[in-house]
């Protein structure tokens, strides 16, 4: 063996321990600490809110970037709920969100820009009612903590605004004076926890 080898095969092993090939780990989405909420216009002079009961996703963090993670969630679209029976139905019904040919909303992120110290702009294609559009999505990270039991917890709070017209979701009434029965925009709002997946 030559001289110097041993020494340059601990300097690269030492390299090896102490670089990072990949800071990604993936996390899952915690329904009971996430919620994902909506509200629309109605007949212009209130607001109309809900939101979405049934869930899931998850999120393959690189902590070194995070710039280079990817969201991935779907939303079981029939666990939509304003707190009226009647109003529910007729969200699920073939006037909005035809929930038995459309089953479930999903987002696919494609890219990640870094907007300001802790805000990022989320990039990504959102497949509702059967269509699917470029939707981009403001993001405030929260960091990532250790909690008393021992798991990883990442939080963030997203908040955007579609057209449902975009969508094909074009049901509407025009009241007398003007204007229209159910709005156009969906205001939606995220508040999102999410746990590290453990080997």
């Amino acid at each position: 063996m030559r001289k110097g080898l041993p020494s340059l095969m601990i300097a690269t092993v030492l390299f090896a321990l102490t670089s990072p090939a990949s800071a990604a780990s993936v996390y899952q989405i915690d329904p009971v600490h996430t919620s994902i909420t909506f509200s629309v216009r109605h007949m212009v002079i209130s607001n109309v809110k809900g939101q979405f009961t049934k869930f899931k996703g998850t999120i393959t963090l690189d902590e070194n970037d995070l710039t280079q993670s990817k969201v991935n969630v779907t939303i079981d679209a029939a666990s939509i709920n304003t707190g009226n029976e009647k109003r529910d139905a007729d969200l699920r019904s073939e006037n909005f969100l035809d929930v038995k040919k459309y089953p479930t909303i999903t987002f696919k992120s494609k890219t990640i820009e870094k907007t300001g110290e802790n805000t990022y702009r989320l990039i990504g294609d959102l497949t509702l009612h059967g269509v699917t559009r470029e939707v981009q999505i403001p993001v405030t990270f929260h960091g990532i903590i250790n909690d008393p039991w021992g798991n990883r917890r990442l939080g963030a709070h997203a908040a955007v605004t579609i057209n449902r017209q975009d969508f094909g979701i074009s049901w509407s009434k025009t009241l007398e004076g003007g204007g229209l029965v159910v709005g156009n925009d969906v205001h939606i709002d995220i508040n999102l926890e999410a746990v590290k997946l453990k080997p």
